[in-house]
């Protein structure tokens, strides 16, 4: 059933790259060299919009590698594919809370921009656990702390207005609950990370 979140996210879909930078990609680009992505790596981009990561991620991973996005959006995930098609990248239209796919298959996954909107999250990562093979890392991204992003949603109103990312706190329990450890948070003024590894 298409509901009242995807179809604003659908709205959103055709405008979706103009609200990045080049101060917002140079970020980007910088977070992602400091992480572990090697050529040949099976990643998984969780909530990934219209692709905004996947140029990034196709240069670090390789012909050999491979990138598959996930989107509950249809229209986000229909513009992902349309942006890269690329051969070794996949975009699926689906929910993180119940992936398609099999256990213990992918490399590294990441939520860019996309965590806060995931509605049962701890089921979110109960699945990210499920489908990362043993030692991979799972990276939470925002280009905003945890107060300034609560703070642009409530502004905004609407069907995201409670969309919040976790206090530090709260998201390590998350991430610990759900088989995941080693979890290291930083919350500060313009980023949010999370990471952990999969046990």
């Amino acid at each position: 059933m298409h509901d009242e979140r995807q179809a604003f996210f659908d709205r959103l879909a055709s405008e979706w790259d103009h609200g990045f930078s080049t101060e917002h990609f140079d970020r980007i680009s910088r977070i992602l060299d400091s992480m572990t992505i090697r050529p040949g790596f099976q990643v998984l981009d969780l909530g990934c919009g219209t692709g905004v990561l996947f140029g990034y991620l196709k240069r670090k991973v390789g012909e050999s590698g491979s990138i598959t996005g996930i989107d509950f959006s249809l229209r986000m995930a229909c513009t992902a594919r349309q942006n890269f098609p690329a051969e070794n990248i996949n975009v699926i239209a689906a929910d993180v809370s119940a992936l398609p796919f099999a256990d213990r298959r992918f490399d590294l996954a990441i939520a860019f921009q996309s965590f806060p909107h995931f509605a049962d999250k701890g089921k979110s990562l109960e699945e990210m656990h499920r489908v990362l093979k043993s030692g991979a890392a799972v990276w939470v991204v925002h280009l905003e702390s945890s107060e300034e992003l609560a703070n642009h949603h409530r502004r905004h109103g609407g069907v995201v207005a409670g969309d919040v990312l976790p206090a530090p706190q709260e998201m390590k329990r998350l991430m610990t609950a759900n088989g995941f450890c080693r979890v290291v948070i930083q919350d500060d003024p313009h980023l949010y990370l999370a990471s952990a590894v999969n046990t």
